[in-house]
Formats: structure tokens, sequence, C-alpha cells
């Protein structure tokens, strides 16, 4: 599969140009995770290839006993079956997926967004014709080729076709799964994440932090939104934030981040845009940062409490006792001390790609992978043993 991907790069990257074109209105945000390049199509290959080191997660014995009577009982993990994913303008999800769903003993049903089905549908071409090379039933990877939103009600209500549904994207689709699917549903969450830059931080630390937790690929789900700072060192933290993230990214050339501030952070910033009621709990995918300035520990763990969608939260400090309280109290799928949220991902956890973020608290939370995709089966050996 991963080498059919290599193979057919010019028929992708064909298709992906396609695609874009007929995408010229979407935000750039949203261009971005649409866009297809040589070395994206790399990463997809190499997101597959370090799945075949892995092992199958199913056919395991995870358990075994001798009951009194005389019954073996053995607990063995098995496929989950059939598959669904809904989700939006990410060619990536689509080869992801797949090789997980594979690899996990599972077949895949894939539905993406209408701007990104020529992309996908030139993936799953190359990697249907993987499997007929490998001998391997080629609808084990199916996409749905209708591009109406008929299509995803349908996959919502199809139980007994379907025995699991993952919706990937926004908001109001994520929504619109957990409270309509009737088909079980693991809700991968929009990702508000925040980065706390405590009293006691270094401040270089911090702003690098910062910086790429920001600005390295603003449209994804681990991105931060927001930057909480301790009162102690805001007069002089904030200063450091607009000359890394707005007046050196102009000097290189680059868009600077909007920096939408309340209004103790403004007093301090006043160039910054004034931050609206619902900019702290808007998931922006975008150059745009929400900024607070809270008077301690407590105040950033409230304001988390309150803003987080539970994906990725960020303590900078050199206080080993605030970090750990915020570690042990922050209810977050993944939280950091003195690290970017960028490293929640599948390929960054060692866990090979991904099928998403899972920001719930049940089966699978934060990055979800082979061992997501199993369930498990009891096996009873008797010799005539009845109740």
């Amino acid at each position: 599969m991963a080498d059919a991907l290599e193979d057919d790069r010019e028929a992708i990257l064909s298709a992906n140009a396609e695609d874009l074109e007929e995408a010229k209105g979407l935000s750039p945000a949203m261009l971005d995770r649409l866009m297809l390049t040589p070395e994206r199509i790399s990463d997809m290959a190499r997101g597959i290839r370090a799945l075949i080191p892995l092992d199958a997660p199913f056919g395991r014995c995870i358990g075994e006993y001798l009951r009194p009577n005389g019954l073996v009982i053995t607990k063995m993990t098995v496929p989950l079956g059939a598959v669904g994913i809904i989700y939006e303008s990410r060619p990536n999800v689509t080869s992801d997926a797949a090789a997980l769903a594979v690899k996990s003993g599972n077949a895949v049903l894939l539905r993406t967004g209408k701007e990104a089905w020529k992309s996908a549908n030139a993936i799953v071409t190359a990697l249907r014709r993987a499997l007929r090379t490998a001998n391997c039933p080629e609808d084990l990877i199916l996409l749905v080729e209708d591009r109406s939103r008929a299509s995803a009600e349908e996959m919502m209500k199809a139980k007994g076709y379907l025995d699991l549904l993952i919706p990937r994207g926004g908001k109001a689709l994520i929504r619109t799964c957990v409270e309509q699917a009737t088909v079980p549903c693991i809700e991968t969450g929009t990702g508000i994440c925040h980065i706390y830059v405590d009293k006691a931080a270094r401040t270089d630390m911090a702003l690098s932090i910062l910086d790429n937790a920001k600005t390295s690929r603003p449209s994804v789900c681990n991105a931060a939104e927001v930057l909480l700072v301790h009162r102690a060192i805001a007069e002089s933290f904030l200063p450091l934030v607009w000359k890394r993230l707005v007046e050196q990214r102009r000097e290189k050339g680059l868009s600077p981040v909007s920096l939408r501030c309340d209004e103790r952070a403004r007093a301090i910033l006043p160039d910054s845009e004034r931050a609206s009621d619902t900019d702290f709990d808007t998931e922006f995918l975008d150059l745009i940062l929400a900024v607070r300035v809270v008077d301690s520990l407590d105040g950033a763990l409230m304001h988390i409490g309150a803003h987080s969608t539970g994906h990725s939260e960020a303590i900078v400090t050199e206080d080993e006792s605030a970090a750990e309280r915020f570690l042990s109290t922050v209810d977050a799928a993944a939280v950091y001390h003195n690290a970017s949220t960028r490293f929640t991902d599948g390929g960054e956890f060692g866990l090979g790609c991904e099928m998403g973020i899972s920001t719930q608290k049940l089966h699978a939370r934060g990055p979800f992978g082979l061992e997501a995709l199993v369930s498990y089966q009891y096996r009873i050996k008797g010799s005539g043993q009845i109740r």
C-alpha cells in the first residue's frame, strides 16, 4: 500500500490539483488541509510503513483462567468488523484510516468531504490495487461515491452494517454524529488547546513552545488556540510574544499571528485586537491566538476547565509542584509539561498513523490507532459442563 501511494504520486497530485482549483473559496487554513505535496505523500507512505513492524492487535490472548468446574475461559482480542469514517477535506486521512483498518483486521468505509473527493478517490484507487497485488480482498477499503449530505446521514444510521463510526472534522460534524448516529460512535474532539505560561517559566522555552504550537501548522487540531499568562510575568513576557509572533514574522515575510487579548493583556499590548466573548471558545485553525492574563495557577486551571475541549493542554514552568498539579488536575486526553501540544499525534507517540484524537473517555482516548480498533471476545472450552 505504501509503495502504491508513491507509484501513483503524479496521479494523486493531479487529482488534488483539481480539488484545489474547485475549492478556491475556502479559507487558507482549509486549503492547507486539502493540499497535497510530494513530501506529504511521502509522509503518508511513511505512516503506513510505520505500521509494518507493529504486531497486529487482533488474535491476542489477554487473559486465561480455569474455573472450579473445569471450564477454561480465554479472553481474546478480535477486530471490530466494519468501520466507517466521515471526514472533511484532509486527503491524508484516507491512507491513514485504510492502513490502520487493514492492519487491525477490519474493513473500512471512507466518506470524505466533497472538496477532497478526487484526491481521496486517487488514493483509494492506489490502495485497492495494492490489496489485489497482495491477494487481499480489495473491498476491505471502500470510498463512498455519493458526495451529498444524505450519504453521511445514511452512514450514521447504518446499524447492523457498520460496527463503529468515527467522525473526523469540525465541531458541527462531530456533534451531528454524536447526537444522531445509531451506530456506536467515537468522538474525536475539536482542539481548543491552551498554553499556560507560569510565573516560573523560562522565557526562551515558553516562546519557542508557543511559536511551534501556534505557527508550525495552525490548521490542525493540536495547534494552540489560547495563551494564558501568569500576571507576575505578563508585563515582561507579552511584549516578547508580540515581537516573536507579529514583528519577527512580518520581517521574515510571513503572515503575523493575530493576537486577540482580554483587557489586561491589551493594556500591555495596545496594538492587539480586543478578544470577543466567543474567542476563548473558538478553534480558529488559523494564525489567530486568544490571550488572557490569569492571577495564578488556579486561575489557569479554572479557565481551562471552563473552556477546554479535552484535547491537549500544556504548562510551561520550572516549578515541579506546579507542573504536577497541572498534569494531575487538567482533564484532557494529553497534558504537557514544557513541550508543544503539536506532539499529540499517533506518529509522534510511536503508534504509527492514527484514526484521530479521541477526547472521550470510554474505549479510546487521545491518539488512537491499532489498539483501539479491536474489541475482545471470551472463548470458553468445556468437557460437557452444564449449569
